[in-house]
């Protein structure tokens, strides 16, 4: 096929399908510019888009796998090059591709029990993850709900895209979010400038309490070893006298009076052997032993202080260290960390009126800056819905709906709240048929109606669009002739400024396609019972056949008559 001349970069690049309904193994790769993809009834054109929607995040369970294997596995490669948006969401997401950082590649993969699962460049993510990054690659427009149009976010986002104010909006978000920080803080000191009288009071108390106990660092373990040795003070002194009887006191036998009584009996023996001396040495040396250890007991037991009076205030001491950990349900030891603590929150307490007036002054000021520039984004929204819906309403002609309005409206949220998105919701409302009242797209009842007016919004948004490519499955049902003509011209519009991919059941739409898909049936390689899908690019004589066939042609053995051929060529050329 010729070269077009189309030239941008972000697009779907690649779509692999492997045992997804009918369709085996499909490797599809797409060029810029309008799609089209036509063919056989059931031969699975709108199976393709509904295996790239699931690569999108589409929900599925196991009935979308072939009969004769046990999961579906789809790919999609995009190219980002030019969509600063899905590159910087994949860096803060950390999905980034570093080798090829153009490249972003989703895959999904639902198992026959029903499971499924997701990546994202390789990295595991979940559904909703997986969905997020294709709502910024790719738009899908059908005669179904699921399509983003319904979505009145989608709405401000086109609204602003159309308005093209970058940095106005990037103000008012940045301003949006540091007034909701400072308002919460600004809560919190609310909150507890209210706690503050009963609370100051309450720590007021618990310092002065513990101000008084006054508990030094290392006093409770000096106080406790003192207790213990005066609290056994009384059977210290009558154990020492016990060992001073034994040792020295007692009438009946004592230690010294034994030891004295065997150095005498050894002394008597001493002229008539020298082998007991060593004996009545060491007699001798433990006699003087135990005269000094009787001397010191002698000393201690008269200088004995038990010291009633210091016990009990010991005692006293410690039953009121104890009574205030118990009371801040705290260890002993942990009282004067407790006491800094509470030091401190009472401080906090006594400058809570100054942070409070600061934050007060913060919320009057940012208020006054986000009123400034939403104000400002409200009036050029206001012109910007204005001429948007206007191209809209000129492009819904175009499209057979001369009686279709599509009016924008600008509704003012909640004064009290400084939204992000500026001070309205945006949502695009019909009316269908004159004197009708203007309703949201999702209750247009016919599918029909919903896709074309769809495409003319698209149309015109397109030249703005952060999402580089756009999908349309049978947006042509139930129109023909001059409107199927207007609806491929459209198409092909977009197209040029964006990739856009169309499976179509209309010649005149067909015949607009930069690239054109053929689908068709076909049994598996030795199985002539099972059919599979098959997908290839037409070459421009195909393409002539293709168009004469859509447009009623008949094919004998000859094939197909010189006037449907004509008629083809003459399509495609225009």
């Amino acid at each position: 096929m010729h070269s077009t001349g189309i030239r941008f970069a972000s697009m779907l690049i690649q779509l692999s399908i492997r045992h997804y309904a009918i369709v085996d193994a499909l490797d599809i790769e797409f060029q810029q510019g309008m799609t089209v993809i036509t063919g056989e009834t059931g031969a699975g054109k709108s199976i393709m888009l509904g295996a790239l929607g699931l690569a999108m995040g589409d929900r599925a369970d196991k009935g979308v796998i072939s009969s004769n294997a046990s999961r579906a596995d789809i790919s999609a490669s995009f190219d980002t090059a030019d969509q600063p948006m899905a590159r910087t969401w994949l860096q803060e997401n950390e999905l980034w591709n570093e080798d090829e950082p153009d490249l972003c590649l989703l895959r999904r993969v639902v198992a026959d029990d029903g499971r499924s699962r997701a990546w994202v460049n390789g990295f595991p993510v979940t559904l909703q993850v997986l969905k997020e990054i294709g709502e910024m690659l790719i738009d899908i427009h059908s005669q179904h709900e699921h399509q983003s149009l319904l979505n009145r976010a989608t709405h401000l986002r086109l609204l602003d895209e159309f308005l093209g104010e970058t940095a106005l909006l990037d103000n008012v978000r940045s301003l949006s979010r540091d007034w909701r920080r400072n308002r919460d803080q600004l809560e919190t000191l609310r909150q507890r400038s209210l706690e503050a009288s009963a609370q100051v009071a309450l720590l007021g108390f618990q310092l002065q309490e513990l101000d008084e106990l006054a508990l030094q660092d290392g006093e409770l373990t000096q106080l406790q070893a003192e207790y213990r040795n005066l609290s056994s003070a009384d059977s210290m002194l009558v154990t020492a006298r016990q060992v001073l009887e034994v040792c020295s006191e007692s009438d009946e036998q004592n230690l010294l009076s034994g030891l004295h009584h065997a150095l005498g009996l050894l002394q008597e023996l001493g002229a008539r052997t020298d082998a007991l001396a060593p004996v009545g040495e060491l007699l001798n040396t433990a006699a003087i032993q135990v005269e000094e250890a009787v001397g010191e007991l002698r000393r201690a037991v008269d200088h004995f202080d038990a010291n009633p009076q210091r016990l009990e205030q010991i005692n006293q001491r410690l039953a009121d260290i104890q009574q205030q950990a118990r009371k801040h349900k705290v260890r002993a030891e942990d009282l004067p960390e407790l006491q800094k603590r509470l030091r401190e929150q009472l401080s906090g307490y006594e400058h809570n009126d100054e942070a409070l007036a600061t934050c007060t002054a913060q919320d009057q000021q940012q208020r006054k800056d986000y009123l400034h520039h939403a104000r400002q984004l409200s009036a050029l929204r206001t012109r910007a819905a204005t001429s948007l819906s206007a191209q809209i309403n000129t492009q819904i002609a175009e499209l057979g709906m001369s009686n279709a309005r599509l009016n924008i409206a600008l509704t003012p949220t909640a004064s009290d709240v400084l939204s992000a998105h500026g001070l309205e919701t945006v949502e695009f409302l019909v009316s269908t048929n004159p004197g009708q009242e203007p309703r949201p797209l999702i209750k247009i009842a016919s599918g029909g109606e919903l896709s074309r007016i769809s495409l003319a919004i698209q149309v015109i948004t397109a030249q703005t669009s952060s999402t580089p490519t756009l999908v349309f499955d049978e947006v042509d049902v139930g129109i023909g002739g001059g409107v199927a003509r207007a609806v491929g011209r459209l198409l092909r519009q977009l197209g040029e400024r964006g990739q856009v991919l169309c499976v179509t059941h209309q010649a005149q739409v067909a015949s607009q396609g930069h690239q054109h898909f053929f689908v068709s049936k076909a049994g598996a390689s030795g199985n002539t019972e099972r059919v599979g899908t098959r997908i290839r690019t037409l070459t421009r004589e195909e393409q002539v056949l293709e168009i004469a066939r859509m447009l009623g042609g008949e094919s004998g053995e000859q094939g197909f008559t010189p006037e449907a051929l004509a008629h083809a060529e003459e399509m495609l050329k225009a």
